[in-house]
């Protein structure tokens, strides 16, 4: 695939989550009130549950893998999620403290900033395809596949 087109699909998926997550927060900041953070973190891992299926059925679904879903599951929490978590919260309370923005329009904004090095990650490790002996990379149809050589990866 294309790298464009894949950094489309993931930006198209991206957008359905950051709504899911929006909405999400909203929801869960009326419910617990004055705990913004919690909030955000419960609205974010509904988020990434969201993504994780739309990437493997979407964006990232001509890369053959050995692993199990579970395996990327765990290596797309620890990549995308560390990110998206460690950054939405370090900027949410950033932006609601020290700026006094809205806590949705922070989490837009914190959504946005995490947004390329989740990208990189998910191509580069979580969704990454593998290596078919010293042929190189191999999709799931078992055409070689492209590495994304260029744009905000490498």
């Amino acid at each position: 695939m294309r790298p464009l087109v894949r950094w489309a699909k993931f930006n198209a998926v991206g957008g359905l989550g950051m709504a899911v997550q929006l909405c999400a927060l909203a929801l869960l900041n009326r419910w617990i009130r004055g705990h913004y953070l919690i909030a955000s973190a419960l609205a974010l891992e509904v988020t990434l549950v969201h993504n994780f299926v739309w990437h493997v059925r979407y964006t990232w679904r001509d890369r053959l893998t050995q692993d199990s879903r579970l395996g990327r599951l765990v290596r797309f929490q620890l990549s995308n999620g560390l990110v998206s978590m460690l950054g939405n919260l370090v900027l949410m309370r950033l932006l609601v403290q020290g700026t006094r923005l809205p806590v949705v329009a922070s989490n837009a904004i914190a959504i946005v900033c995490c947004s390329v090095a989740n990208y990189c990650l998910g191509d580069s490790w979580a969704f990454a395809a593998e290596r078919s002996g010293e042929d190189g990379l191999v999709s799931r149809d078992n055409r070689p596949a492209r590495r994304f050589r260029s744009g905000p990866c490498r």
